[in-house]
């Protein structure tokens, strides 16, 4: 495994890019692109995370309640109050990643639909 995030790669990819452009520019004296382009760097950074966590419904809902019910305000209050089968689910081997990642992040894939969940944002 590579030391280099997924932004540095792109990055590099963009300056790579970049010099196609430019060299192109220079010999036909006409743009290789449209000056409308979107700015990828900037939707990769907006983007969600290619390794989301995979969770069962019930355990996505669960965590939804939980950040919206004004009583529970950490993950440890969480695993204390989780149903017999989500905290069933929750402390198999990984599972416990997997949720606190999606606790952590606030999205996730639900593992049986496939459809991506993201809370949403406190005002």
């Amino acid at each position: 495994m590579s030391n280099e995030t997924k932004r540095d790669v792109l990055e590099k990819l963009a300056e790579c890019y970049a010099e196609v452009y430019d060299a192109y520019t220079d010999e036909t004296g006409s743009p290789y692109y449209c000056d409308d382009e979107p700015n990828y760097l900037d939707e990769y950074d907006n983007a969600l995370p290619d390794d989301l966590p995979v969770i069962p419904k019930s355990v996505g809902e669960y965590i939804q309640w939980c950040k919206s019910y004004d009583g529970i305000h950490s993950i440890s209050e969480a695993l204390y109050y989780a149903t017999e089968s989500n905290r069933e689910w929750i402390y198999r081997a990984k599972n416990s990643d997997a949720f606190a990642l999606a606790w952590l992040l606030g999205v996730w894939k639900v593992k049986e639909t496939g459809e991506i969940v993201k809370l949403e944002e406190e005002k």
